[in-house]
């Protein structure tokens, strides 16, 4: 089946609809598929970066974003205050680490000595205008914007294409690969608040041909087996089509092209020789199908990054940018407002993080960077691990509405933690300071947008760059400033 490109599709900007972009493999190919992705892509990237380029500028190839949905608490992590009131103190104990003066608590040993290869930046802030909620605030750390309509709760109404873009979609779009590989794979689960999924991880109005590939494998949030059942059946060939057989097949399209000076002429302008065989490439090199077999992996390997979901994510992260993919959004795999290993912890808090929610993070990331490290990849990689806030420093106490247990810890934005690591950012430093109850910056203070900001400066992209809305409006890709104390 040939299709040609015609009248523009409601679903998107770009007149592909969600349904013509999952339809690759196979004869798919012959159909305007994920050939129109790379083409709009392509577009986007004759656009030059401007601005100041400065220290830092177009360091990073690639970035992994490990977004720890559900509000870490730094008290507990990473900025304990061991001399602070009985109330506002981690139950945990602090232990020395790498650096000389920093302590972490007890349940980040691996983290601990390893931070001499990142950045911590302490003052992480903003104050909250409806976003004292986990879906508002998620939406602002990955859009860089505020949603129009915010309510009381903190809730957001369900993804629309009126959205303002993810981070990766706006990079992918500027900045797409350089291989026949998937731009932005984000996994192993949505984004979620509730009955809220996906909000802040869609292309919004850029279009659904900049949607992440969502992989998403099947069993609940606390299957930890999940990753052993991926499934990329769009990205291989069917069986009962070799790979000869497809190559013959593009031949014959490019044959019939030729003989057809109408159709040529009507179809010159999307280019599809070259965006049709950028797709076949993909499917024939196999590249994404082998970068998505963790079995290459050796047990070793697997078993230092953690058995679970967010260990093997760690590794597929790896793999992923290995192979060309240009963004990875490792979603922690639990739903923000939540039990178990879920960062919101209202309630249970010592035996979540002691027993399932750290251990996952301190083997999972401190291996990432490790590993990185090891293979020379870190220098080209931006790897940036954060939540949407951090918790309360008074335990027992509610901030947002909620019923919090003598231990738990409520919701708050005015002063966590962020880990930044790789491609030109410093390592073994500490930015910002948290007050002797990490209540509140007390020097350099770096807000979501701020962050935004330097993750597009990284990848060479000015973050003061206009895009289009879906009413044809200009707007900066973030308004914020680049971070340059992070910047080696």
């Amino acid at each position: 089946m040939l299709v040609i490109p015609g009248q523009s599709s409601k679903d998107t900007c770009d007149g592909v609809t969600r349904r013509d972009l999952l339809k690759v493999g196979g004869s798919t190919l012959l159909g305007f598929t994920l050939a129109d992705l790379f083409r709009v892509q392509q577009a986007a990237a004759n656009t030059p970066a401007a601005g100041n380029r400065g220290p830092g500028f177009g360091r990073a190839r690639s970035v992994i974003l490990i977004f720890l949905q559900g509000g870490p608490s730094h008290l507990d992590l990473w900025d304990p205050k061991p001399d602070a009131p009985e109330r506002v103190r981690s139950s945990f104990s602090t232990i020395p680490t790498r650096l000389p003066g920093v302590h972490y608590t007890e349940i980040l040993p691996r983290l601990a000595r390893v931070n001499d290869k990142f950045t911590m930046i302490r003052s992480m802030s903003y104050s909250p205008i409806g976003l004292f909620n986990h879906t508002a605030a998620i939406y602002q750390m990955l859009t860089g914007y505020q949603a129009d309509a915010v309510s009381a709760s903190g809730q957001l109404e369900p993804p629309t294409p009126r959205d303002f873009p993810n981070f990766g979609c706006n990079i992918v779009r500027m900045r797409p690969p350089e291989v026949p590989m998937l731009p932005y794979v984000m996994m192993p689960r949505p984004l979620q608040e509730s009955g809220v999924i996906g909000k802040g991880g869609t292309a919004g109005f850029l279009g659904r041909a900049y949607d992440p590939y969502y992989l998403y494998p099947t069993g609940d949030d606390m299957d930890m087996n999940k990753m052993s059942r991926i499934q990329v059946d769009d990205l291989q060939l069917r069986r009962e089509i070799p790979s000869a057989r497809l190559e013959r097949r593009g031949r014959l399209r490019d044959q019939i092209a030729r003989g057809m000076p109408a159709i040529e002429q009507a179809t010159a302008r999307y280019d599809l020789p070259t965006y049709y065989n950028t797709a076949l490439n993909l499917v024939l090199s196999g590249r994404a199908r082998n970068a998505f077999d963790l079995s290459r992996e050796t047990q070793q390997t697997r078993e230092r990054y953690g058995q679970n979901t967010f260990g093997q994510c760690c590794v597929l992260a790896r793999r992923l940018i290995e192979a060309g993919t240009r963004v990875v959004e490792v979603n922690w795999p639990k739903v923000a407002n939540s039990d178990n290993h879920s960062w919101d912890v209202h309630q249970g808090l010592p035996q979540r993080m002691r027993n399932q929610s750290a251990p996952l993070l301190d083997a999972g990331l401190s291996t990432l960077i490790a590993d990185l490290d090891e293979r020379g990849l870190l220098s080209e990689t931006l790897v940036v691990a954060i939540g949407e806030f951090g918790r309360s420093p008074l335990r027992g106490v509610s901030t947002s509405g909620n019923s919090n247990d003598a231990e738990g810890r409520d919701h708050w934005p005015y002063c966590y933690t962020s880990v930044v690591a790789g491609a030109g950012i410093r390592r073994g430093h500490v930015h910002g300071r948290s007050d002797r109850t990490a209540s509140a910056p007390l020097d350099n203070p770096v807000h979501p947008t701020d962050l935004l900001a330097t993750i597009y400066h990284s990848v060479g992209i000015d973050p003061a760059t206009i895009v289009y809305n879906h009413l044809n409006q200009p707007r900066e890709l973030v308004k914020g400033d680049v971070v340059r104390g992070l910047l080696a």
